[in-house]
């Protein structure tokens, strides 16, 4: 990757004369900041600018490191091939018309994976912006023009953008209106060859980026991602694109079918620390904050303080840190008697704390004893402060920049009033790596991303890349054996005890006798099912029969179950479990991620309310722990209404041991654990299937 971000000499192929073409931008964005040899390539120019033009990159005299591509898609591979027999190590394609455009396209861009393959040489692109970096003055690309002109900032964060324009976008936007530096970005467009993990790989060693953005629409190695972001020290924030794919339309079971709205792309990020952002500006916000704080808190509080002039802007800003997961502090008894001194006599010291008679009574320095005070409290872990600028050359600011400086916590701010002086306060917080946001909201979930970081940088959870390349269980090879398609509920809650899963306790009958026989020995109440060869839904199909108390009733529903079946199937008699909860755990193959496991609200439930949590197999018991508590109905879990508390631990072990089989199992394409049922805190599995190929 050296190629692409430590070029020694570039080339420019399709370099033109036409100021209005992208092969004259490219060129003239190369000349204005790279300081090694530049070779323009045209066979119809002899020289462009007072630059020598070369008729292919076979006739460069010198060493090529770079080679920049903008022709017709159809002229592409044979350029390629030339930089390859020239030697050139790495190739950024920014034409268009490839896969993106159809069946033409695709073929091309096959052509150019082929020719990746065959001759080691780095593909970037095609269909992209390319690559800028602001700190070594580097624009490999025919977009940003009169970048330094317009007052582009060098920052510490890197962006990762599939979309090609909208990295141009991001530098764009970023140079006229946010005040935002940025280090690098780089545009990867159709993934021929250099993804996102390799061009991730390099920003995590780069000293000159302290925190990474990503807008994906797919990822083309999930497990190698996820293991580069279990590794990485520096935060990552990424917009995914495309959740909402019709992915699991075909999807037999229900652990599948609910996998169908991001929630396993969700999931996997959320197992490895990465935080997810919902729109462009919001992706943005919370890199240049975590950039500023970029270690994880200390401790596992997040306790807020709310600085304010306002009344009702404390009470909104409340209202956001409790939406985000966030808690006010209670002042320490040192805050409260500080803030005692500026307040008057008849106005209680509380959070937030609303210093508007503090300052009718005292001025602008109620404001700084406050701020010192909550800055310095032990109990509190971030502090919003909300600045409102009345008037320019207001520097109010000025004072608090050592106070915030030597607190060693997230101090973020809100900014609020006359546009001349929040400009003044924007530009001098940015200087000195202070995040201030126009927008409440935002300026709550940016501090709720820094709290709420994870340690990152950890080596001790289980190996992803390696986890498909397990061992079977000699007993399961055998259950598995010459098996293909829907196993029926037995054979399925068989595969899973042998994993360690406990199973509800049941008989397989085939006869009115051994039906009656077998209730009675489990004890009734009694639940009976026909398993119908091919069904996993038996409820729709009405081969469930719940609460049979009575030898006779047994014989006589086994009867009925064997006519609504033509006699064909067997049926299952289970002691029935009373239970406090209904949970369902699976475990799906996602073709980005390998193996996954669900957990979410079982029965009906399940969906009716989606509420469901996914993370990638295998799972250490952290993992798994953490996948429990990601769950939204953690009331439900520990207990509603006098009800007994999940075992979680117990929970995490069925988690783990779903996700083992699925890792140890290449064939089993879906596991759907349908209701387990939590019985005094236990949790038990009373329905299953296994589904696997063939």
């Amino acid at each position: 990757m050296q190629c692409f971000f430590d070029p020694k000499s570039v080339a420019v192929i399709g370099a033109s004369r036409d100021r209005k073409r992208g092969g004259y931008r490219i060129l003239k964005n190369v000349k204005t900041g790279f300081q090694g040899p530049i070779y323009a390539v045209n066979p119809l120019c002899d020289q462009i600018d007072g630059l020598r033009c070369y008729p292919s990159v076979l006739d460069v005299p010198e060493p090529v490191d770079l080679a920049i591509v903008y022709v017709p898609a159809r002229l592409v591979p044979a350029v390629v091939r030339q930089c390859a027999q020239r030697g050139v190590p790495g190739v950024i394609i920014e034409s268009a018309g490839f896969a993106e455009t159809g069946v033409t396209g695709k073929a091309l861009q096959d052509e150019l994976k082929q020719i990746a393959a065959e001759t080691g040489i780095r593909l970037w692109g095609p269909n992209c912006m390319g690559l800028v970096d602001m700190v070594k003055r580097h624009v490999f690309s025919f977009v940003v023009e009169n970048i330094w002109e317009e007052g582009a900032l060098v920052g510490d964060v890197s962006l990762i953008v599939q979309s090609g324009f909208l990295s141009a976008g991001f530098v764009v936007d970023l140079m006229s209106h946010g005040g935002v530096g940025i280090s690098k970005a780089c545009s990867i467009g159709n993934k021929v060859d250099v993804d996102e993990c390799d061009v991730l790989e390099w920003l995590l060693d780069d000293p000159h980026t302290k925190a990474i953005g990503l807008y994906l629409e797919s990822v083309a190695d999930g497990r190698r991602f996820m293991e580069l972001c279990r590794r990485s020290r520096k935060p990552i924030v990424v917009l995914k694109g495309g959740k909402s794919a019709k992915g699991a339309e075909a999807a037999m079971s229900h652990t599948a079918s609910l996998a169908g709205h991001g929630g396993v792309v969700s999931g996997a990020f959320a197992q490895v620390g990465v935080v997810g952002a919902h729109d462009f500006a919001q992706m943005m916000d919370i890199c240049r904050t975590l950039a500023r704080f970029p270690e994880a808190p200390k401790t596992n509080r997040r306790r807020v303080a709310i600085i304010t002039a306002s009344g009702g802007a404390g009470i909104v800003s409340a209202d956001f840190v409790d939406e985000v997961g966030l808690e006010l502090a209670e002042l320490s008894e040192t805050t409260r008697r500080e803030l005692q001194r500026v307040y008057p006599e008849w106005m209680p010291v509380a959070n937030p704390v609303d210093l508007f008679p503090a300052i009718d009574r005292n001025g602008p320095v109620a404001f700084r004893v406050a701020f010192e005070a909550v800055c310095a409290d032990p109990d509190v872990d971030g502090v919003l402060f909300h600045f409102f600028g009345l008037r320019a050359q207001d520097n109010r600011i000025s004072p608090l920049l050592e106070t915030i400086r030597r607190a060693g916590k997230p101090v973020i701010g809100w900014l609020i009033g006359q546009r001349e002086a929040l400009e003044q306060v924007h530009q001098q917080a940015a200087a000195e790596g202070i995040p201030v946001f126009r927008e409440l909201y935002r300026a709550t979930e940016c501090l709720a991303a820094v709290l709420k970081q994870r340690q990152r940088g950890n080596d001790t959870e289980p190996d992803l890349l390696a986890s498909q390349e397990r061992d079977v269980p000699a007993e399961l090879q055998v259950m598995l054996k010459d098996a293909r398609g829907v196993l029926d509920e037995h054979r399925s809650k068989r595969i899973l005890a042998a994993m360690g899963v406990p199973v509800v306790e049941e008989r397989l009958v085939a006869s009115v006798g051994e039906a009656g026989a077998a209730a009675a020995e489990l004890g009734f109440p009694v639940v009976m099912k026909g398993l119908s060869p091919g069904k996993i839904h038996k409820t729709e199909l009405g081969l469930v029969r719940l609460g049979i108390a009575s030898r006779r009733e047994a014989a006589e529903h086994f009867r009925r179950l064997m006519e609504a079946m033509d006699g064909s199937a067997s049926v299952l008699v289970q002691r029935q479990v009373r239970a406090e909860l209904e949970l369902i755990v699976g475990m799906l193959r996602d073709p980005q991620f390998g193996p996954c496991v669900m957990l979410g609200l079982g029965g009906v439930m399940a969906e009716v309310f989606r509420e469901t949590v996914f993370a990638v197999a295998p799972l250490s018991r952290s993992d798994a722990l953490r996948l429990i508590a990601r769950l939204g109905a953690q009331q439900l879990l520990d207990g509603f209404r006098g009800a007994p508390a999940v075992d979680r631990e117990a929970l995490a072990e069925i988690l783990m041991q779903v996700g083992q089989l699925g890792c140890a199992c290449p064939s089993v394409r879906e596991i759907d654990i349908n209701p387990v049922l939590v019985s005094n805190g236990e949790p038990v599995a009373v329905d299953a299937s296994v589904i696997l190929d063939g």
